[in-house]
């Protein structure tokens, strides 16, 4: 029997089966300062951009606004504004950063739609590479990532600054 050691993920099986948090880890991250600790990678006026800790791929971020609002009309015209200029930023970062061949961006609006925190918007930005989709979520339901999360942030972080996006 082969054996796939992903030990980073028991965070994840533990906040799943035992109990939900019983804060917003995107209020504690728009709390906390840019860090590695925190995935933080940047902010802005009314949004922030933080690695997603469970990524779809490496490179996965999320993209949240400070309040805590569950849902577009939510919004402030200011917001919504600045969104696309977040967005706009934090493509470029990856897209420099890993050279992706396409990128899914998008958000989950209620858990029949597949948000896992329902209750503060949050935008993802996948990235996407040919033949990035193997046998391993078809066969075991596994996503394999081939980077740590933390040599993701340094990587993103040493580009950001090099472009200064901020």
């Amino acid at each position: 029997m082969k054996r796939l050691w992903a030990p980073w993920r028991m965070k994840y099986v533990e906040y799943v089966t035992i109990e939900k948090k019983r804060s917003c880890f995107l209020c504690e991250a728009a709390r906390s300062q840019v860090s590695k600790e925190s995935l933080v990678i940047f902010k802005d006026e009314n949004w922030f951009v933080m690695l997603n800790l469970y990524p779809y791929n490496t490179g996965h971020l999320l993209v949240a606004p400070y309040r805590h609002v569950a849902t577009l009309d939510d919004l402030t015209e200011e917001e919504l504004r600045d969104l696309g200029q977040v967005l706009q930023k934090a493509v470029k970062l990856v897209k420099l950063t890993y050279n992706p061949d396409g990128f899914n961006i998008g958000l989950n609006l209620g858990r029949v739609a597949g948000a896992g925190l329902e209750d503060h918007l949050h935008f993802h930005i996948v990235p996407r590479w040919n033949g990035d989709t193997n046998f391993m979520p078809i066969l075991a339901n596994t996503k394999v990532i081939p980077e740590a999360i933390y040599d993701t942030y340094e990587r993103l972080a040493k580009k950001l600054k090099e472009l200064n996006l901020t």
